[in-house]
């Protein structure tokens, strides 16, 4: 599914760094000190730049968020699925991919990540036009959250099998949002994403969808 989501995303407070600066065509393991709302927190990802990047063009940027079970200390679980694991089987991407890991039995902090993505964005040359946002399950909630709390920061996003709180709805009208879901999700119901289509078409928005795959699972 990643790669269509990937195309469909397309077209519709800097920290401390710490680790070795990745180099184009590879996916580099990274770390950074950040600040959150309430504390300052070391956050593990991985930093994927395309092949033929250079600082003489602007680049798109994506920021992937990985589901519950890729939570921890060892960033190779990342990898698991999504633009991490095809950049893991020599793929290649016309725009760089942070892909960070979230700590155990903690829930993504958008805080925290507007920091990192601000750190990739100064330290790159990334077009802060074309920034955007997608993940897997509680990383589909966590993309709910970023626009909730950050309605500027991305131009367009794409929550897969997540939810968030109709209450933000008002403030994402703007912001193109295509989100997915399967129709026999029993982990996270597909009510979760159609109950934020609704409130945003309700509150005025029109350039959010949602498509539903008949007897998928999550």
């Amino acid at each position: 599914m990643f790669p269509f989501v990937i195309v469909a995303l397309l077209m519709a407070i800097p920290g401390q760094k710490i680790a070795a600066e990745s180099k184009p065509g590879t996916q580099t393991a990274q770390e950074l000190k950040v600040k959150g709302d309430t504390q300052e927190t070391t956050v593990g990802y991985w930093l994927f730049l395309p092949k033929s990047y250079d600082k003489k063009k602007s680049w798109p940027l994506m920021l992937f968020l990985h589901g519950a079970g890729e939570r921890g200390d060892n960033l190779d679980q990342v990898k698991k699925w999504g633009p991490p694991k095809r950049v893991g089987e020599k793929k290649d991407f016309p725009f760089v991919v942070i892909s960070p890991q979230c700590p155990k039995n903690k829930r993504w902090n958008p805080a925290q990540l507007h920091s990192l993505v601000e750190h990739v964005a100064a330290s790159h040359k990334i077009d802060r036009l074309r920034m955007y946002c997608t993940g897997l399950s509680m990383g589909g909630y966590g993309t709910w959250a970023m626009i909730a709390k950050y309605p500027k920061l991305f131009a367009a996003v794409a929550p897969i099998c997540g939810g968030g709180d109709p209450d933000t709805a008002k403030r994402i009208t703007g912001i193109p949002i295509w989100a997915f879901h399967g129709e026999a999700d029993r982990v996270v119901p597909p009510t979760r994403s159609s109950s934020m289509i609704d409130a945003i078409k309700k509150a005025g928005g029109t350039k959010a969808k949602l498509t539903i795959y008949p007897g998928v699972n999550h």
